[in-house]
């Protein structure tokens, strides 16, 4: 039986119930990366220094508040991670008003970027290749990560198990999403897990099959 490539590891946090997965190279090492760190980031951060683990980057799908509200945290205890972020989402790190946390009557904000990455970029993590997507139409430019090493997809807000990202939102789009999911996700093979931003994984296979708003 093949080892895994990785090592990828679920936490559902905050009163968003936003999935935040971490990710680790198969072996000893003990780096990691951080996606989507949601509100109450020190339910993860202990489970992360029980693991022994140094966070290398943290990597945002889109700017809503919901999935950057505890970066923060995460960059005062691992001040080398380097903050990943869309380029077309930058201003959302700034901007309760433009991540949509102040519409809830809270001021969420996340450091500034590290780095900003655009469709069709890759990052490295051990031997895994993450591929960037375009799947940008829940928010202005959202995007996905994407290791066909792994045979995973990390799709924040575009896709979930049945359904897609909310398109009634400041600057979301449900003609340049559905053709993003279109174009850029149900190409890939139809057993690449797909890890979506809230609720349970679900695979291409199945979304191309039965989810109702790709029919």
């Amino acid at each position: 039986m093949t080892e895994p490539i990785c090592d990828i590891e679920c936490a559902v946090l905050g009163e968003f119930q936003t999935n935040t997965y971490t990710v680790q190279p198969a072996g000893n090492d003990t780096t990691c990366w951080v996606f989507d760190p949601g509100m109450g980031a020190h339910t993860l951060l202990h489970r992360l220094t029980e693991r022994k683990l140094s966070v290398e980057r943290i990597v945002i799908t889109h700017g809503h508040a919901d999935h950057i509200a505890g970066a923060a945290e995460l960059i005062e205890a691992y001040p080398q991670a380097v903050l990943t972020v869309p380029a077309g989402e930058e201003e959302m790190l700034s901007s309760p008003q433009a991540n949509l946390s102040a519409p809830f009557g809270l001021t969420i904000v996340a450091p500034p970027a590290g780095a900003l990455v655009k469709p069709g970029d890759q990052l490295r993590l051990g031997q895994t290749r993450w591929q960037v997507l375009d799947t940008a139409g829940h928010s202005p430019g959202g995007v996905s990560y994407y290791c066909r090493q792994a045979g995973v997809v990390i799709v924040g807000d575009a896709l979930f198990a049945g359904s897609i990202g909310r398109c009634d939102l400041p600057g979301s789009d449900f003609d340049r999403l559905i053709a993003n999911i279109r174009i850029n996700l149900l190409s890939l093979p139809e057993n690449t897990r797909v890890l979506p931003g809230h609720g349970p994984q679900t695979s291409i296979g199945a979304e191309r099959e039965n989810n109702p708003f790709l029919h």
